[in-house]
């Protein structure tokens, strides 16, 4: 169905596009910097669950109608920015908290809130909807049938990029804030960089243009 150079093409337009900090990236990098390596971890597969699922989406028929309407575009890129921001307030209001979370294991049900706010920026990440709306569909062989299902699978290549980008991301950051820990005056700052950086990251998405 597939052949050696529809994949590779696909995965090298894939890394070209992964590998540019975009919000998921600046995301999992906030939530390293906020609460360390296995959140962060948790996060990226939490984004790259939501990039699988934006890719579900796209074939099925709903890449179609956000290509083509502005509006329904628009409500899912605010809609993403505002949850950015919230998690980014929410974080700066918390950050005094961190010494303490810092010293404790993180509780498994953490780990889940990790993966469903990385899902949920996976879902509402233009770049996401850029990807598998327009460049996906170029990769797939029309004449061997089976659309869906070929886009699938070639969004599995993508979707593992992604999150090993993601997660290499994540540890990066992880090691930064192990430095800052020793202090808790930096403890602070870590919390509200990665809070900052949530609400940034949700401002860059409010203002990113429909082909940016």
């Amino acid at each position: 169905m597939f052949s050696t150079g529809q994949l590779l093409g696909f995965a090298l337009a894939s890394l070209v596009l992964i590998v540019v900090p975009g919000p998921g990236v600046l995301f999992v990098v906030g939530r390293a910097l906020a609460h360390g390596r296995r959140t962060a971890l948790a996060t990226a597969l939490g984004h790259a669950a939501g990039n699988y699922m934006v890719a579900a989406c796209v074939a099925v028929g709903l890449g179609a109608l956000l290509q083509r309407s502005a509006q329904a575009f628009v409500i899912v890129k605010i809609a993403g920015a505002l949850y950015l921001i919230w998690l980014g307030i929410h974080a700066i209001r918390r950050r005094k908290s961190l010494a303490e979370a810092m010293a404790v294991a993180a509780a498994p049900r953490e780990g889940w809130r990790a993966a469903r706010d990385g899902a949920v920026v996976g879902l509402t990440n233009p770049k996401a909807y850029i990807l598998f709306g327009a460049i996906l569909p170029q990769f797939v062989n029309r004449a061997a049938g089976h659309v869906p299902e070929q886009m699938l699978v070639l969004a599995l290549i993508s979707v593992v990029i992604g999150a090993v980008s993601d997660s290499s991301w994540g540890f990066a950051a992880s090691a930064v804030r192990a430095w800052f820990a020793r202090s808790p005056r930096r403890v602070e700052m870590v919390g509200g960089a990665g809070g900052l950086a949530m609400i940034g990251v949700g401002v860059t998405v409010a203002l990113t243009g429909r082909h940016s």
